[in-house]
């Protein structure tokens, strides 16, 4: 190579498809596992110490109390896979609770990923860290090494809420074919509240999830030679009460039109591209929804104010009937 010489970047050929095709919809929509480049993982993080984002404060105070718990209804020696890990700072609460034999961290963002996982291997120097790049809501093959080993999975932040109810069972059956049969899911599930605390959490006053949704048209305009004008575009949450879910929608300030990969697009004033879902649960749809893929529900943990859950299932073998 030439030293005038830059390697060209090439496009993940899901996140084009997903992309063109999204934007070709009438409700123009692109897959929240999008937003996951590097400085969305990053920003993202800085999500999660803002005042209003309440899902990692309690979630992280309900890992705190109840890990043991948790421990004692594993058993030691379970290879611990986590789902999305991002900077694992949630699983140290877990790790030192329930004694694993070796940690799986799964995450989309390979820089970030192996950032977060040496932290870790040097937090638990006598802890088997095997990070995997990839989309965990496919079928991934774990690492050789856990091959035999009894396993639990790690599914924290409510993150199956973004998913609609179709693509979330689809996802916990996924996850159970890794794992296998008599495995363990620890998962967290956000609850139904008032919408005013549910919006304050998705559309904060600093203006940081603004930034986390529009850095999507920064990456489809530096991976797909997209010409979106970034600041023709706001940041909106809506609370959907029909879903029970927040939206977060990328909505056109004024008239556009621009071209991503040479096709042409364009959108009128008010028009939105819809970029995330956050499904909210009650206790009994959250039963439900780890029932119909293939997760037995075995223990719950909320905070005072019921408002997010820790739930504990195992992979029992199938069975035709109750």
């Amino acid at each position: 190579m030439l030293l005038h010489e830059v390697p060209e970047l090439v496009a993940d050929p899901a996140f084009r498809s997903d992309v063109l095709s999204g934007l070709a919809q009438s409700q123009k929509a692109i897959p929240a596992r999008w937003f996951y480049d590097r400085a969305g993982s990053e920003l993202f993080e800085a999500i999660t110490a803002l005042p209003e984002y309440y899902p990692t404060r309690i979630e992280t105070s309900l890992l705190g109390a109840h890990c043991g718990d948790v421990a004692r209804l594993t058993g030691a020696g379970r290879a611990v896979v986590e789902f999305g890990s991002g900077s694992s700072t949630k699983s140290p609460h877990l790790l030192r609770a329930v004694a694993p034999s070796a940690y799986v961290p799964i995450d989309i963002s390979g820089d970030f990923l192996r950032t977060s996982s040496a932290v870790l291997a040097t937090d638990f120097p006598g802890l088997l860290v095997l990070p995997v790049e990839g989309d965990f809501t496919q079928l991934l093959a774990l690492p050789d090494a856990v091959d035999g080993l009894p396993r639990l999975g790690f599914f924290p932040g409510s993150t199956i809420g973004n998913m609609i109810a179709r693509t979330a069972v689809d996802l916990l059956r996924t996850m159970r074919e890794s794992l296998g049969t008599g495995s363990m899911l620890l998962i967290g599930m956000d609850r139904v509240k008032d919408p005013e605390t549910l919006i304050a959490a998705y559309n904060d006053t600093a203006g940081v999830t603004a930034r986390f949704n529009t850095n999507l048209l920064v990456r489809i305009n530096r991976e797909l030679d997209g010409k979106v004008p970034v600041d023709a575009f706001g940041h909106e949450a809506r609370w959907n009460d029909s879903y029970a879910r927040i939206e977060m929608h990328l909505v056109a300030m004024r008239d556009v039109d621009f071209t991503v990969e040479g096709e042409r697009f364009h959108m009128a004033t008010g028009q939105s591209i819809h970029t995330e879902n956050s499904h909210k649960y009650g206790p009994r749809d959250a039963r439900l929804l780890l029932r119909s893929g293939g997760w037995s529900p075995i223990a719950e943990w909320t905070d005072a104010a019921d408002n997010f859950a820790l739930i504990l299932a195992e992979a029992r073998p199938q069975k035709s009937a109750p």
